[in-house]
């Protein structure tokens, strides 16, 4: 009998699909996907911590090592001929993630691997409208993205140790920069909204060059960290986050238990629109207690959905694997040792893509996916 029991329970548990395993559908059988990015030989970090560069802080009123501490989560666009990097920089005037003040740096490249850098930074918190917002954490993890008339448009955190909140800035050079402030008003307008972050929109290729674009005659957003959620606009500047039918944020797409993205689903670089839906790179973390056992708890990792291009609410697939995770040395250390390649940039470059991403909030690097 207790054999019988036994063989009965050992075909009960083989029966029951391991936690994060068994289900998955192998990222090769998603034909929408873009896969095979890889990260060039012996070339990253791209920017590291650089002690040397000192800034005037008008908010702090004295001389900072902007970039003494960090230098990670960067966004990426083309300017003329060079591949430009907005990466975020921290200072070191305190201890610990979230502690101390961001502000955003420039890089150059004319290969996507060599970058020349700005001394001083570009974007920062200023005794300007923003201040209320920006002191003391300043400004944080960018994404940008271009207008077809040449206008660039950065989707940034503001950080005031309270709140964080995304907010939107313009230029027409990448180093001058105007900022219009949260892009969804006060953050009492909308329920939901108090605490934001993490804005990728909406763009396709026209004429070999990567643009905003509009669906549906409105441009279109997908924004967040715990979940994916939607806004649209009419000028840029203005969003209003998609609600569901109860007045409630809408959960485009939620955190899975099981995978690699059990604990959020953060948005990253500009979305792509493509002949199969609306491409999403986001980055996925993974619970300790709920999360895919073959990634370490608390990863972070980076994904890629499908949405509809008649309805950008609406989820299609997406990979049950990650495409690309912590797999370097300096990828695993640094202020997260939990692992975090975290994607922010990815833009077309002399016939290949270039994925730009923070490792272990403390460097920047590159990984590349050839043809078009």
């Amino acid at each position: 009998m207790r054999k019988l029991s036994a063989i009965l329970l050992g075909a009960a548990l083989a029966a029951v699909p391991v936690l994060g395993w068994a289900q998955h559908t192998p990222n090769s059988q998603k034909k929408w996907a873009w896969l095979n990015f890889e990260r060039p030989a012996g070339v990253n970090p791209v920017i590291s911590p650089r002690p040397s560069s000192v800034f005037n802080c008008p908010m702090q009123g004295r001389p900072i090592g902007w970039e003494e501490s960090e230098t990670f989560n960067p966004a990426a666009t083309i300017k003329g001929d060079s591949i430009i990097v907005l990466y975020r920089a921290e200072d070191n005037t305190h201890q610990g993630i979230g502690s101390r003040t961001s502000r955003l740096g420039y890089a150059a490249s004319a290969d996507g691997i060599h970058f020349n850098r700005r001394p001083q930074p570009v974007f920062y918190p200023d005794n300007d409208s923003q201040a209320a917002n920006e002191h003391p954490g300043g400004c944080e993890d960018p994404r940008v993205a271009v207008t077809e008339d040449g206008v660039y448009v950065m989707f940034y955190t503001q950080w005031n140790h309270k709140y964080a909140q995304l907010a939107v800035a313009t230029s027409r050079d990448l180093l001058h920069w105007t900022k219009h402030g949260p892009v969804f008003g006060s953050n009492k307008r909308y329920p939901g909204t108090k605490y934001t972050k993490s804005a990728s929109i909406l763009t396709k290729m026209k004429n070999g060059r990567q643009v905003i674009t509009k669906l549906n005659g409105k441009y279109v957003m997908f924004w967040g960290e715990y979940f994916v959620n939607v806004a649209t606009s009419d000028d840029l500047i203005h969003w209003t986050p998609t609600l569901d039918d109860k007045g409630n944020i809408l959960k485009a797409m939620s955190p899975r238990r099981g995978y690699f993205d059990s604990m959020l689903t953060e948005c990253g670089p500009p979305a792509l629109l493509t002949k199969k839906g609306i491409l999403l790179f986001y980055n996925g973390k993974n619970s300790k207690s709920s999360g895919d056992p073959k990634y370490t708890a608390n990863a972070y990792c980076a994904g890629q959905a499908l949405f509809s291009s008649k309805n950008p609410n609406q989820l299609l697939d997406r990979l049950d694997e990650p495409f690309f995770k912590p797999e370097l040395d300096f990828e695993k250390s640094g202020q997260y040792p939990a692992g975090t390649v975290f994607i922010e940039g990815l833009v077309p470059f002399h016939g290949s893509w270039y994925l730009y991403y923070g490792c272990a909030d403390s460097r920047v690097s590159v990984a590349i996916r050839k043809g078009k």
